[in-house]
């Protein structure tokens, strides 16, 4: 009888290890039009297929993310567009050839959208500030991020476990570039410590973030908002920066090429096998 409560009592710590550490990964990937996808579909490299990403994917007022997943098959809310990819589709991918299991992906991504309200081109209305006010607004990407997050959680493995955080954006906060360290800071610091409050799991305080800067060749290349991401992988050790100062860019002169959303994504998932997120 003590052995078998013994087995019990073994099994039972097992399950809330398994739990506690979680070993089906979750992705959150944020930002503008560079992460929501400017690529159009057939130009993304034919080696690239998909089997085990899962994703729930949200656009502001263009697609609300809710909390169904899919296969992942990228496309963008603006229907205008049509089916386009940015450089996390070729992290998923190589995620997928890393992991050879099922992985999740939550997504919340706009194109020309701002953190900072003073920013008034900002697509829609809507912003990515974490102040109090824009939060209990209706054109909030935070709270939508939140929120889609929330409904995620309900349809993840038990197992679940948020890894990193991919950004991109800051281009739309050119005339308020001043203010990008402090306005980033909050965004994550709001993020991290609503996992933690979701999840009851402390880790998440320190959920790496991994940024991607801009060619240099961009016309939306804010140097101030490049300063205030070293700023920031300086302060905190668990955000990040990939340099995409050399990486090309599409006739606009905003948004990555396919060669070059290749070489960032590339770039992103060396550095998350470098920090041991993808292992």
């Amino acid at each position: 009888m003590k052995r078998i409560l013994f087995i019990l009592v073994i099994f039972h710590c097992s399950l809330l290890i398994s739990h506690a550490g979680g070993t089906t990964p979750v992705i959150l990937t944020a930002g503008q039009s560079n992460a929501d996808g400017r690529v159009p579909l057939e130009d993304l490299p034919e080696y690239i297929s998909f089997k085990y990403c899962q994703w729930s994917y949200g656009s502001g007022d263009y697609l609300r993310g809710t909390g169904d997943f899919q296969p992942f098959s990228p496309f963008v809310g603006r229907t205008d567009l049509g089916h386009r990819w940015g450089f996390d589709a070729v992290v998923y991918y190589l995620l997928e050839q890393q992991w050879q299991s099922p992985f999740y992906v939550i997504k919340q991504t706009m194109g020309g959208t701002a953190i900072d309200t003073g920013c008034a081109e900002s697509t829609h209305g809507w912003f990515w500030s974490a102040d109090e006010k824009t939060l209990n607004g209706e054109k909030s990407l935070l709270s939508a991020f939140t929120r889609q997050i929330d409904e995620c959680i309900k349809n993840l493995p038990e197992d679940y476990d948020f890894k990193v955080l991919l950004w991109h954006q800051g281009e739309s906060d050119m005339k308020r570039q001043e203010n990008y360290h402090d306005n980033l800071q909050a965004v994550v610091q709001y993020l991290r410590q609503h996992l933690v409050k979701v999840t009851g799991q402390e880790k998440y305080a320190r959920l790496p973030v991994i940024c991607g800067t801009f060619a240099s060749g961009s016309r939306q290349r804010p140097p101030k908002v490049v300063e205030a991401l070293l700023q920031l992988e300086r302060e905190d050790p668990d955000f990040h920066v990939v340099d995409a100062s050399d990486l090309t860019l599409q006739g606009d002169r905003i948004h990555f090429d396919a060669r070059g959303a290749e070489m960032l994504g590339l770039r992103v998932y060396e550095l998350m096998k470098e920090l041991e997120i993808a292992r």
